[in-house]
């Protein structure tokens, strides 16, 4: 991927608990005036996982050290099977043994699965200490690491346990995604193409339009993907902090995504190709209620698909869909609470029946694919 120049800050108004996201090719390189601009001092644990620490953890320790810290590096196994409890006990191990106080400081360098632990520890070690987010990964980068969501998996479901913990800076790197493997890439579009979705119908437009060049990682689509996502999660998250209400829009594509994962035990489909699947799954669920027309069910499908990923629901019984549904954090009252698409841009948050899923379930789990018939209505 050849070196993209262009800078970016996107502030996240959250009163004193504010924060900006910082987006500079070649941060990395320059991490020891961030550092300093932050007043790091003292003890500062990197956590990473065995991926990442090959490619960056010496240069970030390096950086450390240059500044007189005194880092300790704390690596994991990758994958989300390492999101549990038993993870953030060998972060606080870590820190306890070093004798970490309130002052110092954690770096969570890494994917969404590092970030979250890593935000978790932050927040329960002596009642919080601070941390940075360093997201490594194109979902971390446009999505989990901004917002402050942290925490780890249940075996009953995905993000049971954990706490609002807002970083004091999240710092993106977009010359980190060189190393991204290409199935985690192409993964965390379907976080990109949700914000479109979500909120901006010239996002998603623009989307439409260059998703050949965004998907062999062209810089300057890079760039803007990144910019624009953040700018939209940062404006959702400063109006609902919490998820009261404004908040529950960026779950579009979750409510069966995270499901999937579930039923797959985490290994058979990674985050962004459930979400993927989730976003045209539940739109054409959103059609089917009347919500929207197929014509959007058409363009949200066709540009997650131009993205590389599946619209293809997996051979689930609908009663184990529906309960690994119930298991979701954002159930509410017993029901399932999804987020439904009217139009390209603008979605509703509005409970599910369990007798319209199933009807809806057994008429398109045996529907041929849709693509060609979608292409064609549009020409």
């Amino acid at each position: 991927m050849p070196r993209m120049t262009s800078s970016a800050t996107v502030p996240v108004s959250l009163g004193e608990r504010s924060y900006d996201i910082v987006i500079e090719p070649g941060l990395l390189e320059r991490l020891p005036g961030r550092l300093e601009h932050l007043d790091v001092r003292g003890k500062v644990g990197v956590v990473t996982d065995r991926h990442v620490k090959r490619h960056y953890a010496k240069q970030v320790i390096a950086a450390l050290t240059k500044k007189r810290l005194e880092p300790v590096l704390i690596a994991l196994p990758p994958g989300e099977r390492t999101k549990t409890l038993t993870s953030v006990q060998s972060i606080l191990d870590v820190l306890a043994t070093h004798r970490f106080e309130r002052s110092s400081w954690l770096l969570a360098l890494g994917g969404g699965v590092v970030g979250d632990i890593t935000g978790f520890a932050a927040a329960i070690y002596q009642r919080g200490i601070p941390f940075v987010q360093i997201p490594t990964t194109l979902v971390a980068q446009v999505d989990s690491s901004v917002g402050g969501k942290t925490g780890v998996d249940h075996r009953l479901g995905k993000n049971l346990i954990g706490a609002f913990y807002q970083p004091r800076a999240v710092w993106i790197d977009p010359m980190t995604l060189r190393t991204l493997p290409e199935r985690e890439w192409i993964a965390g579009l379907a976080e990109v193409i949700k914000y479109g979705i979500i909120a901006d119908e010239p996002f998603f437009s623009f989307l439409e339009r260059e998703m050949p060049a965004i998907r062999v990682r062209q810089p300057d689509g890079v760039a803007a993907i990144i910019k624009r996502s953040c700018e939209i999660k940062a404006s959702v998250v400063a109006a609902d902090e919490r998820e009261g209400d404004r908040r529950r829009i960026l779950n579009y594509g979750h409510t069966i995504g995270h499901a999937l994962e579930a039923l797959g035990g985490y290994r058979s489909l990674i985050h962004g190709e459930a979400v993927g699947i989730g976003l045209f799954q539940e739109a054409d669920l959103a059609c089917y209620q009347g919500m929207c027309d197929r014509s959007t069910v058409q363009r949200i499908g066709d540009v997650v698909q131009d993205a590389g990923l599946s619209v293809d629901m997996p051979r689930w019984p609908s009663s184990r869909l529906w309960k690994a549904m119930l298991h979701d954090k954002k159930v509410s009252g017993g029901q399932v609470v999804g987020v439904w698409p009217e139009k390209i841009g603008q979605v509703r948050v509005a409970p599910l029946g369990r007798k319209v899923f199933e009807r809806w379930y057994a008429e398109r789990k045996d529907a041929p694919p849709q693509r060609v018939a979608a292409k064609a209505s549009r020409k």
